[in-house]
C-alpha cells in the first residue's frame, strides 16, 4: 500500500438506536460523536438507522404482501379491455 493516501482503518462503533443494538468492528467512517465501549475503550459512534436488528426480514417480522390479491384484481381490472387494450 502506498503510505499516506489511505484513510485511517481503526474501531468503531455503530449504534442503532431503534433497535438498542450496537456493535464494535473497524471502518475507515469517521464521527464527531464518541462512545465508551465495555472494554472501558472510547471509539467513535456512528448512529444507523437500520441494522440487523431492526431490519424486518432478520428479525422474522416480515410483511407479507398479497401478491395474489393483486394479480387477481389486475386480471379482472384488464380483462374487460380484450386483447387489443382498447
Amino acid at each position: 500500500m502506498k503510505p499516506g493516501i489511505h484513510p485511517e482503518y481503526r474501531p468503531v462503533v455503530y449504534r442503532d438506536k431503534a433497535a438498542g443494538f450496537a456493535f464494535l468492528t473497524r471502518s475507515t467512517a469517521t464521527s464527531d460523536q464518541s462512545l465508551e465501549w465495555t472494554d472501558g475503550n472510547t471509539y467513535p459512534v456512528i448512529d444507523v438507522q437500520i441494522s440487523s436488528a431492526s431490519h424486518p426480514f432478520w428479525t422474522g417480522k416480515q410483511r407479507l404482501l398479497d401478491t395474489a390479491g393483486r394479480v387477481e384484481r389486475f386480471r379482472a381490472k384488464y380483462a374487460r379491455r380484450g386483447p387489443q387494450g382498447g
